[in-house]
């Protein structure tokens, strides 16, 4: 660890520098000298700490919290239009303030990202475990100092207070860059980061470019008032990380693949354009697919599969080989595949990655416990209805059709049609439903429930509505029987329901399996 700290500071002269070379500069008025230096920036008045830089983002952002932050110091403020509570401040007033924060906030933490190298992952599935693979592999390779910004965690040093639940999965523009400044600072050499749609249509990655960028898949997902209007509108924030990647690595069997590999050329030579598929999937007209995977052995034990390298640039990279992964399911070889892929690139070899990847553990992730005298119990976080239908598909065919009963909820406030993906995954392969609640923000955890239920096939699935979720996870188990198979799905290991704002503790999915099982086990 190199335990070099870098000095933050930011001159009005190199704001004004930065936003008038991306056209985003409307107008300002200086009352300093323009080589006057702000040593702190925050888009929270709480953190004002004085001779501060202070962004007024968000549709609830009210002109109090600038009032806020001038009276404790803050010198600038940075808005879409002038504010009379910055009277005396040095105003500068942009065309868009998330892609002004971006760029300052990457200025203001010197650029950390070029001391990085950068794999992400965008995909409506399997980001996570891709994610998480890969940090496996590249830790192997550079003496664990891999920073990973994940949905579950994010890693940005050794330490264990460096260690820590994520709030999002791609946070905003100014902590995702103070958090690779503090990774560079810790010695970190790698960064291994998801990057939601949501991440572009914010601009929360605004002028980021990665070294190597992923996409993995897209199906409808995400798609409301609060997230994205359109398919189309999603598909299309999704393809932005091949648009500013240096090297593209496509799942050839995506959906759209041809808008997926067009957006990838737009700015990418085909030479730094992977390919990446099955063995048996047929190639797309004109392209060579450069890696073929398969399956070797996935069940309940055991996941193996076999990367083979086809074209000359994949050879290059000497990472064909077999990989066993500890995360059974066929549906993680993909994101295995990916992940070995992805820490080539980054310069890790076969051997690397085969140590690197097979002992990988993702919280929250296909977690299995017997419970005495009821069923096996697997905790996962799938959460849309292509992770959820992967999974059940999978178990079903292990278990031969077992009895399965499934507790699920549904998001609030995001991803509405995620509930009747979660219907239709339920009629194709559960018995029993118990739908109960899963971070309901702002709307009615009853009301999400029903939703979900109203497009279930009563006649093939008994459904139960509880909405105390551990109660929900506890009357799921009490009805199994020996041989049923019980899924909980969504939260993992997340440890708090989001309800009306506030993060409410809560136990986590594995945490509340694990007590229902060591009650039953006293009582017996």
């Amino acid at each position: 660890m190199n335990g070099r700290k870098t000095n933050m500071a930011l001159t009005l002269n190199a704001c004004l520098l930065i936003l008038k070379e991306h056209h985003l500069l409307k107008s300002s008025a200086l009352q300093v000298d323009p080589d006057v230096e702000m040593t702190d920036i925050t888009y929270d008045s709480r953190n004002v700490k004085g001779n501060t830089l202070f962004f007024c983002k968000g549709a609830n952002f009210r002109p109090i919290y600038l009032t806020m932050a001038k009276g404790k110091g803050a010198i600038t403020y940075v808005a879409e239009k002038p504010l009379v509570e910055g009277n005396g401040m040095n105003a500068l007033i942009v065309r868009n303030i998330q892609k002004a924060m971006a760029l300052l906030s990457a200025a203001y933490y010197n650029y950390p990202q070029d001391d990085l190298f950068i794999v992400a992952y965008a995909g409506t599935k399997g980001k996570t475990t891709s994610s998480y693979f890969t940090k496996g592999i590249l830790d192997l390779k550079n003496d664990n100092k891999t920073a990973l910004f994940s949905t579950i965690d994010r890693i940005v040093g050794p330490k264990p207070e460096q260690q820590f639940k994520s709030d999002l999965t791609t946070p905003e523009s100014m902590d995702l860059f103070h958090d690779m400044r503090e990774a560079v600072d810790s010695g970190m050499t790698d960064l291994v980061m998801e990057v939601s749609s949501q991440a572009y249509k914010k601009n929360r990655v605004f002028g980021l470019t990665y070294d190597v960028g992923f996409f993995l898949n897209i199906s409808p997902d995400h798609i409301g008032v609060n997230e994205h209007p359109t398919f189309a509108d999603y598909l299309h924030c999704g393809l932005q990380i091949l648009v500013n990647s240096r090297k593209c690595v496509i799942n050839a069997e995506t959906d759209h693949f041809d808008e997926v590999y067009a957006a990838a050329t737009t700015t990418t030579e085909p030479d730094s354009i992977y390919l990446f598929a099955r063995a048996d999937y047929k190639e797309p007209d004109d392209l060579s697919i450069d890696f073929r995977f398969q399956s070797e052995e996935a069940d309940l034990k055991t996941s193996r599969f076999k990367l083979v390298a086809v074209t000359d640039k994949a050879a290059a990279l000497h990472i064909d080989g077999e990989y066993q992964i500890s995360l059974i399911g066929d549906f993680n070889e993909l994101d295995g595949a990916a992940a070995v892929i992805g820490a080539g690139l980054a310069g890790a070899n076969a051997q690397q990655a085969a140590e690197g990847i097979r002992y990988v553990r993702i919280p929250g992730r296909m977690e299995s416990i017997d419970v005495p005298d009821h069923g096996r119990v697997y905790v996962d976080y799938a959460h849309n209805y292509a992770s959820m239908h992967a999974l059940l598909t999978f178990l079903n065919r292990e278990y031969k059709n077992p009895r399965m009963l499934v507790v699920v909820g549904s998001p609030g406030d995001k991803g509405i049609d995620r509930r009747e993906g979660f219907a239709k995954a339920l009629n194709e392969n559960a018995t029993d439903a118990f739908l109960t609640t899963d971070d309901p923000g702002f709307e009615s955890a009853q009301s999400i429930a029903d939703q979900i239920d109203k497009d279930i096939d009563h006649q093939k699935v008994n459904v139960t509505i509880e909405l105390d979720r551990a109660t929900a996870i506890k009357d799921a188990i009490l009805a199994s029987k020996p041989g049923d198979v019980i899924v909980v799905a969504g939260k993992g290991e997340d440890p708090y329901q989001k309800v009306k704002g506030i993060d409410t503790p809560y136990a986590t999915d594995p945490v509340v399996v694990k007590t229902v099982a060591d009650e039953l086990k006293q009582n017996n």
